[in-house]
């Protein structure tokens, strides 16, 4: 039950990835604002783009943390 469980949450974070991965290409194709996909419903790249400068800023505690999610995405 509990590989059930946890299989489940593995793939729904791979859909989570690819959905995020689509709403930057669209977004890169259609752009963003009034003009932009009214679905996406904000701005993944500038989002993306805070969080990158954010663990950036703190050094590394940042880079530490960027470690640690990486080492969970690609965890088999």
């Amino acid at each position: 039950m509990f590989d059930t469980i946890i299989g489940t949450i593995k793939k729904l974070t791979e859909a989570g990835i690819a959905l995020i991965a689509l709403a930057v290409v669209v977004q890169v194709i259609f752009g963003t604002g009034a003009t932009g996909v009214p679905f996406i419903g904000g701005d993944v790249i500038g989002t993306i783009t805070g969080i990158v400068a954010s663990l950036g800023s703190h050094g590394l505690v940042g880079l530490a943390s960027v470690a640690v999610i990486y080492a969970l995405f690609t965890r088999q």
